[in-house]
């Protein structure tokens, strides 16, 4: 009984209750109709979500990809070049080296002798040679007085010569013994990284041994060998002839950059097997990215289309008839489109004819497109997704 008093007492809740029930009975209605309708056009189906990309202009640069191998710019092998006994190694291996660093140092002491032998001995001859000049001047001096013979001074000017062209002999000895002296003292040289020692302190090393102490090579700058198709050749040549040519060196699998340097030079000759030319590159590298012995790709930049017509490449199928892509239209229907396309660059191809710039064309799913076919933009749908999961947390 206090209910229905207060409902008496305040009609309006029963216009509430009746507003309500008429809602929820047009929701009812409105949802049977489209429900019958999609029953009744059984070949509808819902858009399909798909990412699009709009026609655009851009330059692409044009490289040219080939396979390559890192070379040091200078290797040497450091070999000992008087025999001994190696008495010191002065490096760290994979020690940074410059021209003219000690490396290692053999026995000093039998080229020493030899050294101070060979002063020694044109310090006698020198003494005899100033002798035979002063009997020279003396014989002279009495030859006017016939107290010497003219034999006598010829014999004694020939002695002058012979002593003299000995000392000559004798500064050769020592300039070639001071040589062999050095030679003990083994310096790098170039400037480059050493390697891992190959002879250890304590052994006899011979200069007619090929072994080495240690390999120094230099990996700034480096170079990279690579080779390109003899078909490519007229495109390289060309690039060069319009100045320097800018290469860059990729990881095997493309996906790092690991330096950027010049073309060097183009081989003399083709390869006559395998038709491919090889080409020779030089790079700073200034982070050593780049090692001896590394395979890389090497891509030769040999022009650029400037203001090109370009579409993603994911956007670029091929079919029956050749190059084809689903271009958007107004209705947010996809009409295919036959393309003839140029080259592809760094994810883009340029497009020679088939479609405008500002087109809308699709880049995503097109296995399950076909001509007619309804889209909506799948990168829109998810950021609506994502702004609602925002607002209800």
């Amino acid at each position: 009984m206090t209910d229905l008093s207060t409902i008496r007492k305040h009609p309006w809740i029963w216009g509430a209750a009746l507003a309500a029930l008429l809602v929820l009975a047009w929701r009812a209605v409105v949802q049977s109709q489209a429900d019958a309708a999609s029953r009744s056009a059984p070949g509808a189906s819902p858009a399909i979500a798909v990412d699009t990309a709009a026609v655009t202009h851009a330059d692409v640069p044009i490289y040219l990809s080939g396979l390559g191998t890192v070379q040091a710019f200078y290797t040497v092998t450091v070999t000992a070049r008087v025999d001994g006994e190696l008495q010191k190694v002065a490096f760290t291996e994979g020690q940074t080296v410059h021209k003219g660093d000690l490396l290692a140092e053999i026995d000093p002491r039998p080229n020493q002798a030899a050294y101070a032998q060979a002063i020694a001995t044109k310090a006698r001859d020198a003494a005899q040679l100033a002798n035979a000049k002063r009997d020279l001047e003396r014989y002279t001096i009495l030859q006017p007085q016939d107290l010497a013979s003219k034999q006598t001074v010829d014999t004694q000017r020939a002695l002058v010569d012979q002593l003299a062209a000995q000392i000559l002999v004798d500064q050769a000895v020592i300039d070639n013994a001071r040589t062999q002296l050095d030679y003990t003292r083994i310096t790098s040289p170039i400037n480059g990284r050493t390697g891992i020692r190959l002879v250890d302190p304590g052994n006899i090393v011979h200069a007619a041994a090929t072994t080495g102490i240690v390999v120094v090579t230099q990996v700034q700058p480096i170079s990279v060998i690579f080779t390109l198709p003899e078909e490519e050749l007229a495109a390289v040549n060309g690039a060069l002839a319009a100045g320097p040519v800018s290469v860059t060196t990729v990881s095997r699998d493309g996906g790092t950059e690991l330096d950027r340097g010049t073309l060097t030079l183009v081989d003399n000759e083709i390869d006559q097997t395998t038709g491919t030319a090889r080409l020779k590159a030089t790079f700073g590298n200034a982070h050593n990215t780049l090692w001896p012995g590394q395979y890389v790709n090497a891509r030769v930049l040999v022009r650029t289309e400037r203001n090109a017509l370009t579409v993603p490449t994911t956007a670029v199928q091929l079919g029956p008839n050749g190059p084809f892509t689903y271009v958007v239209k107004p209705d947010s229907t996809v009409e295919v489109r036959q393309l003839k396309i140029g080259e592809e660059s760094g994810g883009m191809t340029i497009v020679n004819t088939g479609l405008a710039l500002n087109e809308r064309i699709v880049t995503s799913n097109q296995y399950r497109l076909q001509a007619g076919a309804h889209v909506r933009a799948a990168t829109a749908e998810a950021s609506a997704r994502t702004k609602a999961a925002g607002k209800a947390s």
